[in-house]
């Protein structure tokens, strides 16, 4: 498999690299029916042939013997001016550049750890690729059809062409090392079909994904997927609360997107039992407590008085310096 892996590095390469192993085998075959030659006879008569040298013969050729040497000199003349075109296109085009990068890439990608993988390269790929790259978190980017803008606002470090459905194609973008995987193609088949593939791949990566129809949002679940989004009817709801609330709704979208030392949103798993009021985060931090997650359930804005169990979810606000103080009180 590691071989094969390389080959497809060089395939273009390999026509030529065919032809010329026809022509030797044909020079050969040829020399042993005729001349009636041992092998090794008629690979040095083929190779002093194509090579056009000029050694003597092994024996005194017959006249068919003569016939052949004549097309198989005919034929090298045009094979060998092919082999050089080729090779030639293969080192001046750029191919030879494009595929030693592509090998470094690859191998760069197996080293990964904790990344993320975004399948599709549309608006929402690419969005959610920006909110990545602003974040500092390392990701994969897996296009089957398309190739890199040059004009993006942003650096995609490692990208992949290949089809995201395959377990080939997901495990060269070490999907077992994964934290998680987004997957933003059109089509909901599409992305069933990689919900699929990478959740047999890999049980503890997070999955998300995509849903254009709402029939499909459960079928994505059952499949494996953690969460799925509905762009369009997100977008929609946006829209309407940018009417009643326009500058909560810029906020929400800028809290949700921008990270940095002055301010986050952060997630945290509590360590211990303790009252919210006795923790009194916000005078001994300085960040804020905006939602308490207990299974399926969210408290948002929880009273000071309610009690935190270890093991519920909390999510933070605050300077990465106020964050890091929390997580060691609670």
């Amino acid at each position: 498999m590691y071989w094969l892996k390389r080959l497809r590095y060089f395939s273009g390469l390999i026509l030529p690299l065919v032809l010329f192993f026809v022509l030797l085998l044909t020079g050969i075959a040829g020399y042993m029916f005729i001349e009636s030659y041992s092998f090794f006879d008629a690979l040095y008569m083929t190779v002093i042939t194509v090579g056009t040298v000029g050694y003597m013969e092994v024996h005194p050729l017959s006249d068919a013997g003569r016939v052949f040497t004549v097309v198989i000199i005919l034929i090298n003349i045009g094979a060998f001016t092919f082999f050089v075109t080729y090779l030639t296109r293969y080192l001046l085009d750029g191919e030879f550049i494009r595929t030693y990068k592509q090998m470094k890439m690859d191998n760069a990608i197996q080293q990964l750890r904790n990344h993320v993988i975004v399948c599709g390269f549309g608006r929402n790929g690419t969005e959610s690729a920006q909110v990545l790259s602003q974040n500092g978190i390392p990701f994969v980017v897996l296009e089957e059809k398309n190739e890199l803008p040059d004009d993006l606002p942003f650096d995609v470090p490692f990208f992949m062409k290949g089809d995201a459905t395959k377990d080939e194609t997901l495990k060269e973008a070490g999907i077992e090392h994964a934290r998680a995987i987004i997957i933003t193609m059109p089509i909901d088949a599409d992305n069933l079909f990689t919900v699929l593939t990478a959740r047999q791949l890999s049980s503890h990566v997070t999955i998300i994904s995509r849903a254009s129809q709402d029939s499909s949002v459960s079928k994505l679940k059952i499949a494996g997927a953690n969460n799925v989004i509905m762009p369009d009817k997100i977008g929609g709801a946006q829209m309407a609360t940018l009417v009643l609330n326009p500058d909560v709704q810029e906020m929400i979208s800028l809290m949700a997107t921008r990270n940095n030392d002055h301010f986050q949103l952060c997630e945290m798993t509590a360590t211990k039992n303790t009252a919210l009021a006795d923790a009194n985060l916000w005078a001994q931090t300085g960040c804020t407590l905006l939602a308490v997650k207990n299974g399926n359930e969210y408290i948002l804005n929880p009273s000071p008085s309610h009690y935190i169990n270890a093991g519920e979810r909390l999510i933070l606000m605050g300077s990465k310096e106020q964050i890091e103080h929390a997580a060691k009180m609670i």
